[in-house]
C-alpha cells in the first residue's frame, strides 16, 4: 500500500527550492556586481529568498539536511531560478520573471486560510520591492543605450523558454494558475514595452518539458551550482558553528 503524500510538504519543498536556488544564484554576485550599491541590492534579495527558504523547506523537513544532503534529482524547484547570472541583463530578466510571478502566487496565498499564508503575507512585501527592483533596471536597460538594449533583449529571449513551468500546478497550493500566468504575461509584458523591449515569442516549456524542473529534471548549470552549495557541507559533515 503507497503511503498518502503529504501535499502542504510537497508544495513548501517546491517553493523552498525555487527560494533557495535563486538565493544562491544571487550570492554569486557577492564581490562581482557593477556598482557597490548593487552588490548590497543583488545581497539583500538573497538574504530575503533565503529567509523564505528557511521557512518553507522547515515545513517539509531538516532544513539544512534538505539543501546540503540531497542530490540534484531530488529538488523540485524550477529551471528558470537555477539559470546562471550571465551578465547582469541575464540576472535582471531572471529575477523581473520570477518576482512577477512570485508577487502574483503569493498576494494569492496571504489572503486565505490555508497553510503558507503566514509565510505569503510577510513574503508578499519583500517581493513586491524585488519587482520593483528587476523593473526599474529593466527600464533603465532596455531605454538606455544600443549596448545595454541589445544585452537586455537577448536576456530575455533567451529567458523566456523557462517561464511557462512557473504556472504548472503543484499540489497542495489552492492557487489559479491560468489566472495567474494571464496576469504575469500582463505585467510582464508591460515592462517590456515600457523599456522598448520585443516581447519574446515561441515556447515556453523550459529543456524538456513544462513542470520538468518541479519533477526533479535539471538543466546543466544546476549541478555545477549545487556542488559548490553544498561542499562545505558535505566535508564537514556534523560540524557547528
Amino acid at each position: 500500500m503507497t503511503a498518502p503524500v503529504d501535499t502542504t510538504a510537497a508544495a513548501a519543498l517546491a517553493l523552498g527550492d525555487d527560494a533557495l536556488v535563486l538565493s544562491h544564484r544571487l550570492g554569486e554576485w557577492a564581490g562581482h556586481a557593477p556598482v557597490l550599491e548593487e552588490e548590497v541590492a543583488l545581497a539583500n534579495i538573497a538574504l530575503d529568498l533565503l529567509g523564505q527558504a528557511r521557512t518553507l523547506l522547515s515545513m517539509a523537513g531538516d532544513e539544512d539536511e534538505l539543501a546540503y544532503l540531497r542530490e540534484e534529482r531530488s529538488f523540485r524547484n524550477v529551471q528558470l531560478v537555477e539559470q546562471p547570472n550571465g551578465d547582469f541583463a541575464h540576472t535582471i530578466a531572471r529575477q523581473l520573471y520570477f518576482s512577477v510571478y512570485q508577487q502574483l502566487l503569493y498576494s494569492g496565498l496571504a489572503t486565505g486560510d490555508g497553510p503558507f499564508a503566514p509565510l505569503a503575507a510577510k513574503a508578499v512585501k519583500e517581493v513586491a520591492y524585488h519587482r520593483d527592483h528587476a523593473e526599474q533596471w529593466t527600464l533603465r536597460l532596455g531605454d538606455g543605450t544600443d549596448l545595454s538594449h541589445e544585452r537586455m533583449q537577448r536576456a530575455c529571449d533567451a529567458l523566456w523558454r523557462y517561464t511557462g513551468e512557473m504556472f504548472q500546478p503543484v499540489d497542495g497550493l489552492d492557487a489559479d494558475w491560468a489566472a495567474m500566468e494571464t496576469a504575469w504575461l500582463e505585467g510582464v509584458g508591460d515592462v517590456l514595452r515600457r523599456a522598448t523591449l520585443t516581447v519574446p515569442e515561441g515556447p515556453r516549456t523550459g529543456a524538456w518539458s513544462a513542470g520538468a524542473g518541479r519533477q526533479g529534471l535539471h538543466t546543466e548549470p544546476f549541478g555545477r551550482m549545487l556542488a559548490e552549495m553544498q561542499h562545505l557541507h558535505r566535508s564537514h559533515p556534523g560540524a557547528s558553528w
